[in-house]
């Protein structure tokens, strides 16, 4: 972090959403995030939406096995997350959903 860093210190994550923007227009927009914390970084999230993290992870080419999944709020909510070097950036791809679990008792449910 560099407490005099200027807009153009962050020139390489947002050069990398300009070109997600003109190759991958048509996927799920997520919430974007850019931070002078790690100016190297552009991190795209999606909220209650793993079809959208999926549609971005095929389309950075990250192998389903360098997503990680986690748990968090007391086991309700899923956290899928990857990392990956696209023009220049560390993309890091977040996905949020609620953990659906089902209790069968005596046989139904």
């Amino acid at each position: 972090m560099s407490g005099n860093l200027t807009l153009d210190g962050l020139a390489v994550p947002l050069r990398t959403l300009r070109l997600l923007s003109v190759d991958f227009g048509h996927l799920p927009a997520p919430t974007v995030h850019v931070t002078t914390i790690y100016p190297e970084r552009l991190e795209l999230t999606f909220y209650d939406d793993l079809s959208g993290f999926e549609a971005w992870r095929e389309a950075l080419r990250v192998a389903p096995d360098a997503v990680t999944y986690r748990v968090q709020n007391d086991g309700q909510t899923g956290v899928l997350s990857a990392d990956v070097d696209h023009a220049g950036a560390t993309v890091r791809l977040t996905g949020y959903a609620d953990v659906v679990t089902s209790l069968l008792v005596g046989g139904a449910a």
